[in-house]
């Protein structure tokens, strides 16, 4: 149970502690922006976090190194041309002038059709198209929890899709509800398998401790090579 969190600056470094009821202290760094995050045990003191940050810190700036090194697109200007992806694929844009109700058409392996008025804005072709993404999502989540929680032998009571800049996916364990990243609709399908796994995981562990991993690697052997390809990708542009 976290019964704290605060954060510590140590430097041009700020890291985020959290104490929970466990026996080891975890420390990790997080794509997009390499966030450094403690899960450290109850009795763990602010020396300790610090101590266990400083004996990892040439890690830590090789993570952070390497997430900034990550493609980032530009901010999207939502005209002919440009590029988006779905599913792990590159779409070109091609906006077509379109008098009904707004709609994205993906045709072929090559390009999105976005039919919009020709008054529209960049804001509201951007919704559009946001709005499209969710869709697509939404409909990928119900089969992959049909097929994982009777393998994994839990349930959730609820679970949602939210823009989140730092996290892939959530898991509430004490209401058993999940949320994954929009993000997710842009990178291939085995991505989201993974993310979806990994936070039913957390109904069975709620720590990413030892056994997290061994129930992780029982049940979805090849986890670890998708996460090293998610976090590979080129990350997702927050609208300016």
């Amino acid at each position: 149970m976290t019964i704290e969190a605060h954060s510590l600056v140590m430097g041009d470094l700020t890291v985020e502690v959290v104490r929970k009821n466990i026996k080891n202290l975890h420390l990790g760094v997080y794509p997009p922006h390499g966030r450094i995050r403690v899960a450290a045990p109850l009795l763990a003191n602010d020396e300790a976090v610090r101590q266990a940050v400083i004996s990892k810190l040439g890690w830590i700036r090789r993570q952070q190194t390497r997430f900034a090194a990550q493609p980032r697109p530009s901010p999207r200007e939502m005209v002919s041309g440009e590029s988006h992806s779905f599913l792990g694929q590159r779409y070109r844009l091609r906006v077509m002038a379109y008098t009904g109700p707004p709609r994205i058409r993906c045709s072929g392996a090559e390009f999105l059709d976005l039919f919009v008025r020709s008054e529209t804005t960049v804001e509201q072709r951007r919704q559009v198209l946001q709005g499209w993404y969710r869709e697509q999502l939404r409909e990928r989540i119900p089969p992959l929890l049909d097929q994982w929680q009777p393998v994994l032998g839990v349930q959730v009571t609820d679970w949602g899709i939210k823009r989140m800049k730092t996290r892939w996916g959530t898991c509430n364990i004490t209401a058993r509800r999940i949320w994954l990243n929009l993000e997710l609709i842009k990178k291939p399908a085995r991505c989201l398998e993974y993310i979806v796994v990994h936070e039913l995981m957390h109904l069975l562990e709620r720590n990413h401790n030892d056994r997290f991993n061994a129930l992780m690697d029982r049940y979805l052997p090849h986890w670890r090579l998708i996460r090293e390809e998610l976090n590979r990708l080129p990350l997702g542009c927050e609208p300016s």
